[in-house]
């Protein structure tokens, strides 16, 4: 995990988010589990650089915070589901419940490398669902002026994937005069907007924590589920 030392942060303007002003009790105050995704394997990766500085905003709000590297990662279906890359990112979908996606535009939209890693998740495996109810946050890098075509097409993924995206989000235009050479992100109104979505994102995930299979339990299914449960006590009693 990256250092959780965040220069361009002033800490005392960012506590750890108050269990008991969200109505939340004590004993579901366990720290926030955010799994991070980034969308390129290149040396000198913003993506990799943003969900880095994510990545410690969110230990500094009292999460637990994961980063994915999608390094070795073979294309959808050119690999059995046990090999360790794709064992390794469904493992980490089923532990979180939050996640952090940033992207860089390529040719208007997010990378080849990025919808991999999405496409290795079904919506269900066996009965579990990866990352129905869990919060989503979305972001981007740009190389040049600044762009929503990624952020905006993460927002129809995640809710593809049944997920809560938070109403905040992060576009970074010109990305590389955005960081140091050491790769961490320099003091700016940029910054401060993606401590605002990783601020926004731990307190909707405290939010949902133990409500979320409530807030996702549809009639629809409950109606297949009953419509299978008497087709079995039918034929049980021939």
């Amino acid at each position: 995990m990256p250092s959780i030392e965040t220069p361009a942060l002033d800490p005392t303007l960012l506590p750890i988010p108050d269990a008991k002003a969200l109505g939340i009790p004590e004993s579901w105050t366990h720290a926030p589990r955010i799994l991070l995704l980034y969308g390129s394997t290149r040396e000198c990766s913003y993506s990799r650089f943003m969900v880095e500085e994510a990545a410690r905003l969110l230990e500094h709000l009292g999460a637990e915070a994961r980063i994915f590297d999608p390094s070795g990662l073979p294309l959808p279906d050119d690999a059995p589901v046990d090999h360790p890359k794709v064992a390794e990112l469904r493992e980490l979908m089923q532990w979180s419940e939050g996640q952090v996606w940033c992207s860089p535009e390529r040719h208007g939209a997010m990378t080849g490398v990025f919808k991999a890693q999405i496409d290795w998740v079904p919506l269900a495996m066996g009965a579990v669902r990866p990352t129905q109810g869990k919060t989503l946050a979305v972001m981007q890098v740009c190389g040049g002026s600044q762009s929503f075509n990624v952020v905006n097409q993460l927002r129809v993924l995640g809710r593809w994937m049944r997920m809560v995206t938070i109403p905040n989000q992060s576009s970074v235009p010109k990305a590389h005069l955005e960081f140091d050479e050491a790769g961490r992100m320099r003091a700016s109104p940029l910054y401060d907007r993606v401590v605002d979505v990783m601020e926004e994102l731990v307190k909707f995930t405290l939010l949902l924590r133990e409500r979320s299979d409530y807030l996702v339990d549809r009639y629809s299914e409950r109606r297949e589920s009953a419509a299978e449960l008497s087709k079995r006590v039918n034929q049980r009693s021939i």
